[in-house]
């Protein structure tokens, strides 16, 4: 069975512009199956947004048409996840609360993030709710 994950977006965004590295594995392992990452309308719009903001992929080798198929493939692969009830762990930023509103409805136990540091300090915690960098949750799964 896949791991349930929640890959916030600038870890998506890196696996674009980066050189190899545990962004793009973590990408690679979601469109192989290996992870099952969950989908919300927040995320959603999130990725759409910045997917179309021409001025970040200035240096990607992806032209705008890969990036939408790519993102297309990867969507497709999602499980989408309705969130009925809204949880406010008041995250130092507040655009990061509907990452874990997600997790804790689509029952991950991971959320993927470059963006450790916006997760500290929550007024609100889950137990089994871990908060890891790629490098860190390739090497644990």
């Amino acid at each position: 069975m896949a791991t349930r994950i929640v890959l916030d977006t600038n870890v998506f965004i890196s696996a674009l512009l980066g050189p190899q590295g545990a962004s793009r594995e973590v990408l690679r392992r979601c469109l192989t199956q290996r992870y099952l990452p969950l989908m919300g309308t927040a995320l959603f719009l999130e990725y759409e947004s910045v997917l179309a903001r021409d001025h970040v992929f200035a240096n990607c080798r992806l032209s705008r048409e890969e990036r939408e198929t790519l993102f297309d493939a990867f969507v497709s692969i999602c499980q989408w996840q309705v969130i009925y009830y809204t949880w406010r762990p008041n995250l130092s930023d507040e655009g990061d609360n509907h990452l874990v509103e997600l997790t804790v409805a689509g029952r991950a136990g991971v959320i993927v993030t470059h963006n450790i540091k916006d997760f500290v300090g929550a007024e609100l915690h889950f137990s089994g709710l871990r908060i890891l960098p790629p490098e860190t949750f390739i090497e644990e799964s």
